[in-house]
């Protein structure tokens, strides 16, 4: 394969929590390890996902992405140059070869805004374009690329004057402006009514091929990023438990936690109506201040003996075709699933 586009490697982002009196004068630190040692790789073209629950450190790890936060520990490397502690012209080249579609698609743009400002902000921020109208060509263009057609229907209305579709698609031409490699797409068509989602994510799709853009997909949602993505990576308390491709992942999961993902999903059964399985998982997650020693998921883990609180923690490994899992017991627990299922079978 050839380089990377994107590589991470060990990355980490530690909040510090406010101390008390008695904390400093002890020297006692909490932090918060919202990223605790990520690495994976994207490829050129590709569309990579980040799934997990609320609170797994993948929105913050595409922030890191962006360098709109600052690694505690790691290492980042863009096109095979390290950006992990660049600054200045450096920092604002790297910016605008990543770029970002946030979750909220009115929060992100300014309502005092017209369409046209909001596309046109990113051009003005960075000094591209000589001038305005051919600052305003670009804007017509990027609509059109996010099928907003014709584009002077929408340049100059203000956000709330769009639907929701409409608007994570005037953020969609926004990122395009300046012509970025990858594209962070932050749970984008989590606040769109779902009859729009898959024509949103069709478009994105449509958009990355014409124009060859990469993308982080960053999600909860399993069905999206089994429709949308090339490989996925599953987070859990702040670092991969699973990675490989997505219908690898979906369809012959190997970690207990991706197991309960997928088991959490509802969806059809025969007849009418929809049920929801049940989840093999326990407790809620635990805080990301104390993480529990061995396994971090063990606590969770149906599937959990003592070796899994008392041994190293598991670290990422080939289970063969590229198909990563944090796991020592994983095939083992195959075998059980597969003797259950056998067992239903019989009866």
């Amino acid at each position: 394969m050839s380089e990377p586009i994107l590589r991470v490697e060990n990355l980490k982002k530690w909040f510090p929590v406010k101390r008390s009196i008695r904390q400093v004068l002890s020297g006692q630190r909490t932090e918060v390890k919202a990223v605790d040692g990520v690495s994976f790789d994207v490829q050129k073209g590709e569309i990579f996902g980040l799934v997990g629950e609320s609170g797994c450190g993948k929105t913050t790890t595409g922030k890191l992405i962006m360098k709109l936060l600052d690694s505690t520990d790691g290492k980042m490397y863009m096109e095979g140059e390290d950006v992990t502690e660049i600054s200045g012209d450096a920092l604002a080249a790297h910016r605008r070869k990543v770029q970002m579609i946030f979750q909220d698609p009115y929060a992100s743009m300014n309502p005092r805004f017209k369409i046209l400002d909001v596309l046109m902000e990113p051009l003005v921020i960075h000094k591209v374009g000589e001038t305005r109208e051919e600052q305003e060509t670009w804007a017509m263009k990027a609509l059109e690329e996010v099928k907003l057609t014709p584009p002077d229907e929408f340049l100059a209305r203000h956000p709330h004057m769009l639907s929701g579709g409409q608007r994570q698609r005037a953020a969609t031409a926004r990122t395009l402006m300046l012509s970025p490699s990858i594209i962070v797409a932050d749970e984008p068509v989590s606040m769109i009514d779902l009859s729009t989602r898959a024509e949103i994510l069709h478009m994105m799709r449509q958009v990355q091929r014409e124009l060859g853009l990469t993308y982080v997909y960053i999600t909860h949602d399993l069905s999206t990023a089994r429709y949308f993505t090339d490989r996925i990576a599953v987070m859990y308390l702040g670092r991969i438990v699973e990675m490989g491709v997505a219908g690898d992942v979906i369809d012959n999961t190997l970690h207990p936690y991706s197991k309960a993902l997928i088991e959490a999903v509802c969806e059809p059964v025969s007849g009418k109506v929809n049920r929801i399985k049940e989840v093999p998982i326990k407790g809620e997650i635990p805080a990301a201040t104390n993480i529990p020693p061995g396994c971090r998921f063990h606590p969770r883990c149906v599937y959990a003996v003592p070796e899994c609180s008392e041994q190293a923690e598991p670290e990422l490994f080939d289970a063969g075709n590229g198909h990563m899992v944090a796991c020592r017991r994983y095939q083992e627990i195959l075998e059980k699933g597969d003797a259950a299922k056998t067992s239903e079978a019989e009866f």
